[in-house]
Order: structure tokens, then C-alpha cells, then sequence
């Protein structure tokens, strides 16, 4: 069984059966047989962008507030959480190749309304990917899900639509055949 670290994406298998991870690609923020572990769904896109959830100094008109939402996973839904590759925002946690999680918000906010930063370096999901202790490598054992270890790079070069075919042809092998697979088999 591959490890469980920050940073591996967690690819679905083609058939999963639940409708909030069907060919979804999750960001593993953080992992611990004891704990569980926490992540961040990369390509299910909401319809909502930051200034329909949080009001901004500025309204609606500056960019940060038309910066569009992902939904992160099933779990609590009325949170928000973000990726970044802004290095010295105080508390971020590094996930790997110049990707951040988490951080404080006040202050990455006050980079993004000031355009110190580019909204382009930042993701948003509303909600986010849970497992109890020792759920998420049972589901890997189980072959839920398919281990894409020092992936975290991939949220910001892969487009959300194309997100799960592309990362398992980027894969190759047999992982290139499963992107292939129909939606529904039934209409092949």
C-alpha cells in the first residue's frame, strides 16, 4: 500500500458509487493512522464566488471578491478553506511544491485586496474531506482510491473540468485505460 503523506492527491476509481467523490481528485492536507485525515476535493466547482459568501471591504467590483469556489467535500459545508503558494503567510502549512494550506486568512486577504497577490495563486472550497482514524487507508486497501504521492503541484496546472481524466493519463499505464471508462457504462 503506498503512504499516506500531505500533498498525495487521492484519485477515485472510475465507479465509486458515492455521488460526493465520484471521479473526484482530493488534496490530502493532512494525514495520522491516529487522528484521521483532512482534504480538499480539487474539481468539483460550486457555484459561487468569494463575494456571494463573505463580505469585502470593496464589494463585489474587486477581483478578489469574483474569485470562484470549489466544493472541498461534504463536510461542513458553511466553512472555507484555501490553497496557496504565498510561502510566508503566517501558519500556512506546506504541502509541497510551492503549495500551501490554511494560513491566516486575514492576512492573505489583505495581500489579495491590495494585489500584492495574484487571486491565480490562491484556491477556495467551500467544506472539506474527512476520514476517522484509519478510514482512509482501509479505502486504499480496499482500492477506493488510487495514491498519486508529491502531487500537491498539480492544483494549479491541470484545469478543474479535465482534472480526473488528466491526472490519471498523466499516470499512464493501466491508470490511462480507467480515464477512458464512461460515466455510465451502460450507455457504452
Amino acid at each position: 500500500m503506498p503512504r499516506l503523506l500531505p500533498g498525495s492527491l487521492l484519485i477515485s476509481q472510475p465507479f465509486l458509487g458515492d455521488p460526493n467523490f465520484e471521479r473526484t481528485v482530493v488534496l490530502l492536507c493532512s494525514h495520522s493512522e491516529e487522528e484521521g485525515s483532512f482534504g480538499l476535493v480539487l474539481n468539483r466547482p460550486a457555484q459561487l464566488q468569494l463575494g456571494d459568501v463573505l463580505e469585502l471591504p470593496g464589494g463585489s467590483v474587486l477581483p478578489p471578491a469574483q474569485m470562484p469556489l470549489g466544493i472541498g467535500g461534504p463536510v461542513q459545508p458553511d466553512t472555507l478553506h484555501y490553497l496557496h503558494q504565498v510561502p510566508d503567510l503566517p501558519q500556512a502549512v506546506e504541502l509541497g511544491q510551492q503549495v500551501y494550506w490554511g494560513g491566516n486568512f486575514a492576512a492573505l486577504l489583505e495581500q489579495l485586496l491590495a494585489g500584492s497577490i495574484s487571486p491565480d495563486s490562491v484556491r477556495l472550497y467551500a467544506g472539506y474531506s474527512g476520514w476517522t482514524a484509519g478510514q482512509l487507508a482501509e479505502e486504499v486497501r480496499e482500492n477506493v482510491w488510487i495514491v498519486h504521492p508529491n502531487a500537491a503541484g498539480k492544483v494549479f496546472t491541470l484545469e478543474t473540468d479535465a482534472f480526473w481524466q488528466s491526472i490519471l493519463r498523466e499516470k499512464g499505464g493501466r491508470f490511462r485505460v480507467l480515464s477512458n471508462y464512461p460515466t455510465d457504462p451502460r450507455l457504452n
